[in-house]
């Protein structure tokens, strides 16, 4: 049944994306100021919302293992962060890119760059800590409460545009009547927004997949050592 259920995920994340694809670059119009370029949007958006979601998924799983002390809570944590990473990063380098052209600078300290940059450090840091215990018990609490903690900036980053005045255009839901898009734009990055979804759970076991192999080995390694 699992392997049924991530089958279908896979094909489901691949239509999924490949329908994302042809609509960010076939179906949704050209920009009238920035022009093409403006089509990484779908991809920078939806990689920082992601990475919101991972975040917060394991912000749960870490106080759901500090409360009741499963491994998985901890896998799922640590494999949620990973991810979260994974798709800040994509945003920290489209953000740029996509910046170089309209601003005329790939990077400004404004107060929305400089606290996305905060909080991708924050995670990396807790990786960074994370590899100098050996005991697994300490490690698994030190990622949990460390990723409460680092949690606290995930919602700053967000509310930024809202909370300062800042070079970053503003938010393109919920930031007012005109967000700037078409019809055709929203449709698209909803369907960006699910294609990336999709992508995330897809990854997320897979990276589950290959942390229950590893304790598997360990396991193996014990039992071979014990013989």
């Amino acid at each position: 049944m699992l392997n049924i259920r991530g089958h279908t995920l896979s094909i489901t994340c691949f239509l999924f994306m490949t329908t994302a694809l042809y609509a960010i670059f076939l179906y949704a119009p050209t920009e009238k100021t920035m022009g093409d370029v403006q089509r990484i949007f779908y991809f920078h958006i939806s990689s920082w919302w992601i990475a919101g979601l991972a975040l917060a998924i394991s912000c749960i799983t870490s106080a759901l293992y500090l409360w009741k002390r499963d491994k998985y809570f901890n896998a799922l944590t640590v494999a949620s962060i990973e991810l979260g990473i994974l798709f800040m990063t994509i945003g920290l380098i489209t953000g740029p890119i996509w910046a170089k052209p309209v601003w005329g600078v790939y990077w400004t300290w404004d107060p929305r760059l400089t606290s996305a940059l905060i909080c991708w450090l924050m995670y990396i840091g807790i990786f960074m800590l994370r590899r100098y215990i050996t005991d697994g018990s300490k490690q698994a609490n030190l990622v949990s409460v460390s990723s409460i903690i680092a949690f606290i900036n995930v919602p700053f980053v967000f509310m930024t545009i809202r909370l300062f005045r800042t070079q970053h255009p503003q938010p393109v839901i919920g930031g007012g009547e005109d967000s700037g898009l078409t019809s055709t734009m929203t449709h698209t990055l909803l369907i960006s927004l699910i294609a990336f979804i999709l992508l995330y759970l897809w990854m997320l076991q897979k990276r589950l997949a290959i942390d229950a192999a590893e304790q598997q080995v360990e396991q193996l390694h014990k039992e071979y050592e014990l013989a």
